[in-house]
């Protein structure tokens, strides 16, 4: 599996893989349930309250994704960066199904996805693409407007507390879902437990 290059030949898609790691999922729908995360190096926004440095990168091929995500007992991977669909294509989620793993991708949804990715959590920070999700999770940061979001086909709608450096509007956010109840609240529980 590879893209060709000019003469037809089979070329390796390289990937700039930022981390890979084993823990639990923090955020939305799935927290709690153990994943390996392959972030991805690079973003097309820079959003004010990302707290992710993800710019350093090591280039893998999808046949060494995989072996290294599969050093760890575990059947899911989160796509994450970063924008993973920056680099995610059709070669690297066919190699993670076919070593067995169930797939998400966290995206801001301003670029498609390829198919078969198995759980959609988007987290809109800018205009989007995507016309449907498994989740919506949203930064109730400043601009942000949970009422424009309601109605966005997704299963699940998460609104979640911005975080400025150890300074976040939790009040606020009950508040908001307490008023609104189609939300639900999101918290990030890896920085609560002191984990990744």
């Amino acid at each position: 599996v590879g893209e060709r290059d000019e003469h037809g030949r089979i070329r390796e898609v390289v990937y700039r893989v930022n981390e890979i790691f084993w823990s639990l999922q923090g955020e939305g729908f799935w927290t709690g349930t153990p994943m390996v995360f392959v972030r991805l190096s690079g973003c097309n926004l820079s959003c004010p309250f990302c707290d992710t440095d993800h710019s350093a990168f090591r280039e893998m091929q999808a046949d060494e994704i995989v072996a290294e995500a599969l050093k760890y007992p575990c059947n899911r991977v989160c796509l994450t960066g970063g924008e993973p669909s920056l680099q995610v294509d059709d070669t690297l989620v066919e190699a993670l199904h076919a070593a067995g793993f169930g797939i998400h991708i966290e995206t801001n949804g301003t670029r498609a996805l390829p198919e078969d990715i198995d759980w959609v959590p988007l987290s809109p920070k800018s205009r989007i693409v995507l016309e449907k999700a498994d989740e919506l999770k949203l930064v109730l940061s400043e601009g942000a407007n949970p009422a424009a979001w309601e109605s966005f086909p997704a299963a699940w709608h998460f609104l979640q507390p911005c975080d400025n450096g150890g300074s976040t509007n939790v009040e606020e956010t009950i508040d908001y879902i307490k008023r609104h109840p189609a939300w639900r609240l999101s918290l990030q529980t890896h920085k609560l437990l002191g984990i990744r």
